[in-house]
């Protein structure tokens, strides 16, 4: 294994890059782009990376499908690290190109939901074609194939381009997040602040079979932060569930809501526990009455002088 290497969603110039980059150990790293989150992830299961950033959630269209399907499925690996990053776009367009000029536009499939609307009052007659990554699209302009493309205002000097129009969002405050995966390992000690990722995919459908799974962390106190359904590809209405719960698998509460799924669903898949970007002790959830480590220790307790007729 190259224990050098960590690979990204390329190519250069894409906002993967740029979070990567925000993270000190990049520093010391080769870096290198791939053409598609499931090559990204695939050189780390063959051993070619010590592990990949990747995109996995944004704040306006939602779960990364395409990661999201890759890390339900195949060889298993590990979320390590994530990373949040604020998202604007920039026109970028080959020098002299003004805006009457543009009839094509493209971009990354996610980035279309985060300027429909300046595309709308701007660019109304423009034709969208999606390309695999922001800076792929930038690649495609330089090359000649679309007249523009919306990627980060970094890529321009990356593709020769110039920004048109700069800090484009229809949504204040858009951010995207992204997690850096490796092959699965013991967990990080709990921060206090974290965040446990799993897949779980139900034994069958019948009603109340959503709230049961539900039930297990609600149970005992445990906050979702994520609850998206994928297609297994089973047919029509089979899904597997990914989910962010708060808290680490060390936390009993959290240890514990796990086990119960285990116990009543068909498969859980353990993504990783890891730090929660840009939270502090804050961010937290109160713990409800009864939901603490101190608490599951005392009724383990209790249970085992029951049974040793000491209670």
């Amino acid at each position: 294994m190259s224990a050098n290497r960590f690979t990204y969603l390329g190519p250069e110039g894409t906002f993967t890059e740029a979070a990567l980059r925000t993270l000190p150990e990049a520093a010391t790293r080769e870096l290198v782009p791939m053409v598609s989150v499931p090559a990204a992830l695939d050189a780390v299961r063959n051993g070619e990376a010590a592990a990949a950033l990747v995109p996995i959630e944004n704040s306006v269209e939602g779960g990364v499908t395409a990661t999201l399907d890759e890390l339900a499925s195949g060889e298993p690996l590990m979320i390590y690290r994530e990373v949040l990053l604020p998202i604007a776009f920039a026109l970028l367009v080959r020098p002299g190109t003004k805006l009457s000029d543009i009839k094509t536009v493209t971009g990354h499939p996610v980035a279309q939901p985060q300027v429909r609307n300046w595309l709308r009052a701007h660019l109304p007659e423009a034709v969208w074609e999606s390309a695999a990554s922001n800076a792929d699209g930038a690649r495609l302009v330089q090359e000649g194939r679309f007249d523009a493309a919306f990627a980060g205002e970094f890529a321009a000097a990356t593709y020769g381009l110039q920004a048109l129009v700069s800090e484009i969002h229809d949504a204040e405050n858009a951010e995207t997040r992204f997690v850096l995966v490796g092959r699965p390992a013991r967990p990080a000690a709990p921060t206090g602040v974290d965040k446990t990722s799993v897949v779980i995919w139900q034994r069958e459908d019948h009603p109340g079979a959503l709230l049961e799974l539900l039930q297990e962390f609600a149970a005992r106190g445990v906050n979702l932060m994520l609850l998206q359904s994928r297609p297994t590809g089973a047919g029509i209405g089979n899904y597997c569930f990914a989910i962010d719960a708060e808290g680490h698998i060390a936390d009993r509460r959290v240890g514990e809501a796990l086990m119960g799924l285990k116990r009543i669903c068909a498969h859980v898949r353990f993504l990783g526990s890891y730090p929660r970007a840009g939270a502090g002790a804050g961010d937290v959830t109160p713990l409800r009455p009864g939901t603490s480590d101190r608490e599951f220790t005392e009724a383990s307790d209790w249970l085992a002088r029951c049974q040793d007729g000491r209670a």
